[in-house]
């Protein structure tokens, strides 16, 4: 097998819809590593016939999916992206020069792209981490959003433990630590096929905002 120049980690749960968009977006030459979360839609099988890699996660959560691709990628260089059509993994293009350019950790700050693409609650709870972000590290960001890019030995390195909801934010206070360049970019916000598991509700948000300030107060 041909290395990939680059992985994609695609934390998947039940989204046969968003699947085809997503992955046809994939740059060539680059893996698409999807994730099954414990989906019931047929979206583990659908990914293997678009060409996609299947990871299988039995354990719930983002996190768990999200390391669970990083532990599966080979690639230098390993990228994040939702699996729900609302990002589109070609800008990761963009991502993967500034690391080769010297950038160590590029994360995507969104933009909402239409009316209701990203509920209040949600922006609420976000810019209140991004806040508490900024007092823990110093770091100015705008969004703790899953569109991002670094090299995996790096983040290997940083010893990632959250399984949940924390886990870019570990990955973003971890980095810093480390003193790493860490860049924000721009990013189109879509509408999502389907209902968020997390931003879709008041529950959800309210459950991933705790998980985030846990990983704070470790």
């Amino acid at each position: 097998m041909i290395e990939p120049t680059v992985d994609v980690v695609l934390p998947c749960l039940n989204e046969a819809e968003a699947l085809p968009w997503v992955l046809e977006r994939i740059p060539p030459g680059w893996r698409a590593l999807v994730v099954d979360n414990g989906s019931t839609d047929g979206s583990a099988g659908l990914a293997r016939s678009l060409g996609a890699t299947v990871v299988t996660e039995t354990r719930r959560g983002f996190g768990a999916a999200c390391h669970a691709g990083l532990m599966a990628a080979t690639a230098e260089i390993v990228c994040f992206c939702d699996c729900d059509a609302s990002l589109d993994p070609g800008l990761l293009t963009g991502f993967v020069r500034r690391i080769e350019e010297g950038d160590d950790l590029v994360l995507g700050r969104r933009r909402p792209q239409s009316r209701g693409v990203w509920p209040a609650h949600a922006r609420a709870g976000n810019y209140a981490l991004s806040h508490l972000v900024r007092r823990r590290t110093g770091l100015r960001l705008k969004d703790l959003g899953p569109l991002r890019a670094a090299r995996r030995d790096g983040l290997l390195k940083l010893g990632l433990t959250d399984r949940r909801s924390g886990y870019p934010l570990e990955m973003v206070v971890r980095a810093a630590d480390e003193g790493w360049r860490i860049r924000e970019v721009d990013v189109p916000y879509l509408p999502r096929s389907g209902k968020s598991k997390v931003t879709g509700t008041w529950r959800g948000t309210f459950q991933a905002v705790m998980d985030m300030r846990k990983v704070l107060a470790r």
